[in-house]
């Protein structure tokens, strides 16, 4: 999911609004003009840029009298994290990692040829993951030199901690 263009349609009050009604039950763009007191146009165009953002999804039913109608649900769970602090702004959704693997498997089924770029994606990973675990070794031992600390006892760093102390 494009992360620019979900905040832009979330951005909208009348489309929060539109997702607020949504989360009970599918409804008609009739249903929703009427709840929310708006034209019929403008709702269309507030659907149409939802769906295309993946928020949404329609399907059309079958009524007694008359041609069917569209009805419009949420198509997914969708969670934003938005971190702002001096110096920094960071949006996220998580499972974004996966968004480059997503587009890259969409463009196979498409018939194209994304091997090169599956490999660098792969050693992506593979770096990543390597990052991240160094992380989480030196953030397990800060904790440990702060639990030492708290118990009154010596800190010991680099060889000796590892038990290569020398006699």
């Amino acid at each position: 999911m494009d992360l620019e263009l979900l905040l832009d349609v979330m951005g909208c009050k009348t489309r929060r609004d539109i997702l607020d009604l949504l989360r009970d039950e599918p409804r008609f763009v009739s249903q929703i003009s009427r709840e929310l007191e708006i034209g019929q146009k403008a709702i269309i165009e507030h659907l149409r840029a939802m769906e295309e953002a993946g928020l949404l999804s329609s399907s059309f039913q079958k009524i007694e009298r008359g041609r069917p109608r569209k009805y419009y649900d949420i198509s997914n769970d969708v969670e934003l994290q938005i971190f702002v602090s001096h110096g920094n702004i960071r949006v996220k959704s998580p499972g974004h990692e996966f968004q480059e693997l997503q587009l890259l498997e969409e463009r196979a089924r498409l018939g194209e040829d994304v091997s090169p770029e599956l490999e660098q994606l792969i050693k992506n990973y593979d770096e990543a993951k390597k990052h991240a675990k160094n992380l989480l070794k030196q953030v397990d031992h800060r904790k440990r030199a702060l639990k030492t600390r708290s118990l009154n006892l010596p800190v010991m760093f680099g060889e000796e901690e590892s038990g290569n102390e020398e006699p």
